[in-house]
C-alpha cells in the first residue's frame, strides 16, 4: 500500500493511535507518524532501534510504518519482533497484519500458522470466521491464465485507479514533480490524468485537479458528468476533521464546452469520515462507494445510495456482511453484467489487497450467491485493486504493486480468457444408485445446439470444461433398456466445480409390443378370460418356457365406467384370473409371476368418467400388460 493510501487510509488512521501509549517512542518520531509521515517514521525508529531501544510502542509503529508502505519483507520482520516480545495488551491487529506480511513474502505456511493465532484472539472477528484452510486450493482452482500487460504510460511514480471515458483512459498519477510532497511516501500529491489516442498523456481539462489528491472517476454513459475523489478541499478551503486529519469526499463536476467545471460534493460526504471510490450502476440508478462512515463494518465498507432522477441522492446504505468485513473493502467497480467488483483484504486472499466478485449484486438476497476471489494472475501476494472490465470484450486494467512493476503502483491491460466452469458428473441406475458404465452423454447449449457429446466410464463418470458468455446448458444421457435423463444447468454460479447427477431409469420392456400381442380384452364387469385372450397368453406362456429365468408382472385395468373402489376391486380379480390361466393352463411356476390390479388410474386414451367415449374406445382401457422384470 503506497501513494494510493491516501485513498485508502481509512485503517491506517485508525492504526495511527493504537493500543499503545506511543510512550517509548522519541516525540519527533512520534510527531512523524502521527502524520503519517511513514518514511521519516522509519528512519528515526531504525535508528531508535539499533540504540537498544526494542519496546512494543517502537517495535509496532516500526512495523506499521513499513506495512503501510508497502515494505512488507520489513514489516514482517518487525512484526514478528514485536510478536516474540509476548507482551500484555497487544493489539491482535498486529498478528493480522503480520499474517498479511508474511503473505506479502510469499510465506503462506507461516502466514496461515500466525492468522490461526489472531482466529484464537479474536475469535468474532468476520475476517477470521471467513477463513478455510483450504483457501490457497479454492483460489488456485478459479485461477487463470492470461497475460498481465504493464502499460508504458506507468512511470516510477504511483500511477492507478482506471476509467474508460470515450475510449480515453483516465487515471490518478503522482508524476507532476512540481506538485506538493505528500509525507506518506514523499511523493507528489495525485491528479487525475487522461491517455489520448496518439499515445500523449495531458492533465484532465477543467478544474478537477488542485494542489491535492485527485483519483477514483466514474463517468455517465452521455458523457456529461464525472464523479470523482478528492481530499476535502473545496473552494480554495483544505479542511480537517476533529482529529486534524485530511479526509477524502466524492465530488461531482459537469462537462461544458470540453472542461470539467461546477465541482460539488456530493451531500452525504462528511468532514468526520471518509467517502471515495465512486462507481454507476449499468443504469446509473445506484452509485457504490467505499467509506468508514457510521455503521461501518470495519477499516472501511462498501456502501450503495441511489441516484434519484432529479439530481438527488437517496440515504447510503451498507451492502452488509456478504461483501463487507472487518477489515479493508474498495475500490468498487459494478460492470455491465452487474457483478460488483472490488478490493479486501478481509476475504481470504493471496496478500495485501485481492480483488473479489459478486455476481447479480441487486440480488444479494439469493442465498446460493456469495464473494468469490477472482484468482491469479490478477491476484498476487501484492495489492491488487481498481480492477475495471468489459464483460463482453473481457478487456479490462487493474492497478498493482506486485513485483516487478515500473513504479510504487501500475496499471496493468488484460484480456480475460471467457468464463470457464469445470463440470463433471455421474450416471447412475435410478433405483439401484449403481454406476451405469458406457452410457451417451451430451451436451447442449442455449440454442439447443450439441456442444460436446460425452461416454461414462467405467466408474459411471465423465468430465468437461464449459466456457462461454452464455452459461445455461442442458445435459442428457442415454443407454440402451433405459429410458433417457435430462438436466439443465448453468455454469454462471459460484461454486468451482460443477457436479452433475444424472440417473437414467431402466426402461420397462412390455410383452404385448415384444410378442406382437393382440390386445387382451375383458367383457364389461367380467374378469373370465375371453377366448380370443386365450390365443394371446398362449404367446406369453411360449415365450416364459423358451425363456426360464424371465419373470413377468401382470398388470391389469379398468375403464372409467363405475366407482373407484369397483373397478380396484374387479382389476384386481381380472388380474388374478389372468396369472391363473398362465400358470394353470400354461405351467408356468406361480414364483414367476407378479401382478398388480390398477383399476381405472391409468387410462390409455381421454374416456375419464362422464366423457362420451365408444365402446370401441373404453375396450382399449379394459387391459393386461405384461412387463418383463427380470431376465
Amino acid at each position: 500500500m503506497k501513494k494510493r493510501s491516501f485513498i485508502i487510509p481509512l485503517l491506517a488512521l485508525i492504526i495511527a493511535n493504537t493500543a499503545f501509549s506511543q510512550g517509548g517512542i522519541k516525540r519527533s518520531a512520534k510527531k512523524k507518524y502521527d502524520n503519517l509521515s511513514y518514511v521519516e517514521t522509519t528512519e528515526r525508529l531504525l535508528e531508535d532501534v539499533e540504540k537498544g531501544n526494542r519496546s512494543p510502542e517502537v517495535l509496532q509503529s516500526l512495523a506499521n510504518s513499513f506495512y503501510f508502505n508497502g515494505k512488507m519483507e520489513e514489516a514482517a520482520k518487525w512484526y514478528g519482533e514485536l510478536i516474540a516480545l509476548n507482551a500484555e495488551g497487544l493489539d491482535p491487529e498486529n498478528h493480522f497484519r503480520y499474517a498479511q506480511a508474511l503473505k506479502g513474502t510469499g510465506d503462506y505456511e507461516k502466514a496461515d500458522k500466525v492468522f490461526s493465532d489472531f482466529k484464537a484472539l479474536k475469535p468474532e472477528d468476520s475476517r477470521g470466521q471467513l477463513y478455510q484452510s483450504n483457501y490457497l486450493t479454492v483460489i488456485e482452482k478459479r485461477s487463470d491464465n492470461f497475460e498481465m500487460k504493464n502499460l508504458e504510460i506507468n512511470t516510477t511514480f504511483s500511477d492507478f485507479g482506471t476509467s474508460v471515458y470515450q475510449d480515453n483512459l483516465i487515471f490518478a498519477s503522482s508524476r507532476d514533480e512540481n506538485e506538493k510532497i505528500y509525507n506518506w511516501n514523499e511523493q507528489p500529491f495525485l491528479d487525475l490524468f487522461e491517455s489520448n489516442p496518439d499515445g500523449t498523456i495531458s492533465e484532465v481539462k477543467g478544474e478537477v485537479n488542485t494542489e491535492y489528491h485527485e483519483s477514483s472517476t466514474a463517468f455517465t454513459k452521455d458523457g456529461k458528468t464525472m464523479y470523482f475523489t478528492r481530499n476535502n478541499f473545496y473552494k480554495g478551503e483544505f479542511k480537517r476533521n476533529t482529529k486534524r486529519q485530511h479526509g477524502l469526499k466524492i465530488y461531482k463536476a459537469e462537462l461544458i464546452e470540453g472542461q470539467w467545471t461546477n465541482i460539488e460534493p456530493l451531500p452525504f460526504n462528511s468532514d468526520e469520515y471518509n467517502v471515495a471510490h465512486p462507481t454507476l450502476s449499468v443504469d446509473e440508478t445506484k452509485l457504490y462507494f467505499a467509506s468508514d462512515m457510521e455503521g461501518t463494518l470495519g477499516a472501511s465498507d462498501i456502501f450503495v445510495v441511489d441516484v434519484k432522477e432529479d439530481g438527488t441522492f437517496g440515504e447510503p446504505v451498507n451492502l452488509g456482511p456478504k461483501i463487507n468485513t472487518e477489515g479493508r473493502e474498495n475500490f468498487p467497480f459494478l460492470s455491465d453484467n452487474g457483478t460488483l467488483y472490488f478490493s479486501s483484504d478481509g476475504h481470504p486472499g493471496l496478500g495485501g489487497l485481492d480483488v473479489f466478485a459478486y455476481k447479480n449484486i441487486e440480488n444479494m438476497t439469493n442465498p446460493r450467491s456469495n464473494t468469490i476471489n477472482v484468482g491469479k494472475p490478477i491476484n498476487s501476494q501484492r495489492d491488487d485493486f481498481g480492477y475495471i472490465i468489459n464483460e463482453k470484450t473481457l478487456k479490462g486494467y487493474l492497478s498493482s504493486n506486485r513485483e516487478g512493476g515500473k513504479g510504487d503502483d501500475d496499471i496493468y491491460q488484460f484480456t480475460r480468457n471467457p468464463y470457464q466452469k469445470y463440470v463433471k458428473g455421474i450416471v447412475v441406475d435410478k433405483s439401484t444408485d449403481e454406476v451405469i458404465t458406457g452410457a451417451d452423454i451430451v451436451i447442449y447449449n442455449h440454442r439447443n445446439e450439441v456442444e460436446r457429446t460425452l461416454k461414462s466410464d467405467e466408474n459411471g463418470a465423465f468430465s468437461l470444461n464449459l466456457s462461454g458468455s452464455n452459461s445455461e446448458y442442458k445435459s442428457k444421457a442415454t443407454k440402451s433398456d433405459y429410458n433417457e435423463d435430462v438436466q439443465n444447468f448453468s455454469i454462471d454460479s459460484d461454486e468451482i466445480e460443477l457436479v452433475l447427477t444424472l440417473k437414467l431409469e431402466k426402461s420397462e420392456v412390455d410383452l404385448y409390443k415384444l410378442l406382437n400381442l393382440k390386445p387382451i380384452y375383458f367383457d364389461f364387469d367380467k374378469s373370465n378370460i375371453r377366448p380370443d385372450a386365450e390365443k394371446e397368453l398362449a404367446k406369453v406362456i411360449s415365450y416364459m418356457k423358451e425363456f426360464p429365468n424371465t419373470k413377468v408382472d401382470v398388470r391389469s385395468h379398468t375403464d372409467s365406467r363405475g366407482s373407484e373402489g369397483y373397478n380396484l376391486r374387479l382389476s384386481k380379480r381380472r388380474n388374478k384370473s389372468t396369472i391363473k390361466y398362465i400358470v394353470k393352463e400354461g405351467g408356468i411356476e406361480a414364483s414367476r409371476l407378479t401382478g398388480k390390479g390398477y383399476g381405472k388410474t391409468e387410462l390409455i386414451n381421454k374416456c375419464s368418467r362422464d366423457v362420451k367415449c365408444s365402446e370401441e374406445e373404453h375396450q382399449a382401457n379394459r387391459r393386461s400388460e405384461f412387463i418383463l422384470v427380470e431376465e
